[in-house]
């Protein structure tokens, strides 16, 4: 197929065009490098041996999605782009609602205006906010607790409501958990601009010497060791499930479709961090902090819908994601060149 991937310089987008690249598929990138850098383009031609054509720009850019469209026949679109930090969320709601809903309003009217009726969209487990038990199915409640959160739950919906209306929709929202690693070759990684809002680039970015300690937010949360349980998943296997949405999408799919992403296992903050460092042999020093706004306490998959309607499973256990995720950061210890 012919695909397009907005915020497909990002991390989980690049490693994602990788995967759909190595699959067979053309890829067409669509990013602004607000939280990205061109260089991740250069490393998914590398890494894929094969060519990435790439638009620079807004998906809020209604003309440039229409010239986007009009120069290339697409059969499907993966959605990524989005603003995507769920502390920053509830200081700047605005910013969120503006890009991450009305950039898929953009994007979908486009699609529509072209006859592109298939898409991906990259949604999140923060919709369920704090779930009342777990691991978490996709049929447990949806409240989630900050505007990202929010944001991510009302692209669902628009989606669902615009399948409901027009049969010829097809629709995959995947609810990712916790992503972590890189790509085995250390080409690439999550890279993020300033204070890394996610645990695992905060710690390796402490460990080769750019920060001096990690943040660890809360120890007063009801786990056994006091601090937040997540199910961290590797992002290529999370990239290859998009490769698998898509296929899926080309068969007797429903029309509108969720599926859990992760590994089905939740890991604390400190076993995170203990697994980094038997995996590493690196040293990371810990500062107790408050609580952040905006974190639940405990967020685990079921991911077995996943397993049986798209053929895929999490394959990399944690000291895995640990050992790709430091390849990356020592072999890039500033990332892609950025601050």
């Amino acid at each position: 197929m012919n695909v397009l991937v907005t915020g497909g310089a990002g991390y989980i987008g690049s490693h994602t065009a990788v995967a759909l690249l190595e699959a067979g598929h053309a890829v067409t990138l669509l990013d602004n490098f607000a939280n990205s850098r061109p260089e991740a383009v250069d490393a998914v031609r590398a890494i894929a041996g094969r060519d990435a054509t790439l638009v620079e720009g807004d998906v809020c850019d209604e003309a440039l999605l229409d010239a986007t469209f009009a120069a290339a026949r697409f059969d499907a679109v993966v959605h990524f782009a989005a603003l995507k930090a769920a502390e920053e969320s509830v200081y700047k709601p605005l910013a969120y609602y503006r890009n991450n809903v009305g950039g898929t309003i953009s994007l979908v009217t486009a699609m529509a205006a072209h006859g592109v009726h298939t898409i991906v969209f990259s949604s999140s487990a923060t919709v369920y906010g704090a779930a009342a038990t777990v691991p978490i199915a996709e049929d447990a409640p949806t409240k989630p607790i900050n505007p990202y959160g929010r944001t991510k739950l009302l692209g669902e919906n628009l989606l669902r409501d615009l399948q409901g209306n027009d049969a010829k929709w097809r629709v995959s929202a995947l609810r990712y958990f916790n992503p972590i690693g890189g790509h085995p070759s250390g080409r690439l990684g999550e890279d993020p601009r300033g204070a890394p809002e996610n645990l695992l680039p905060y710690i390796t970015q402490v460990a080769v010497g750019r920060r001096p300690h990690l943040d660890v937010f809360g120890q007063d949360y009801p786990t056994p060791d006091g601090t937040c349980i997540r199910d961290y998943i590797h992002v290529c296997d999370l990239a290859a499930a998009h490769a698998k949405a898509l296929a899926f999408l080309q068969g007797p799919a429903p029309g509108f479709c969720v599926h859990n992403l992760g590994t089905g296992t939740g890991y604390s903050v400190l076993e995170v961090v203990r697994a980094f460092e038997a995996a590493t042999g690196c040293k990371v020093p810990l500062c107790m902090a408050a609580r952040r706004p905006g974190d639940c306490a405990v967020c685990y998959a079921d991911p077995s819908r996943a397993n049986a309607d798209l053929g895929w499973q999490a394959e990399h256990d944690l000291t895995r994601m640990c050992e790709d995720a430091w390849r990356w950061q020592r072999l890039n210890p500033n990332g892609f060149g950025g601050e």
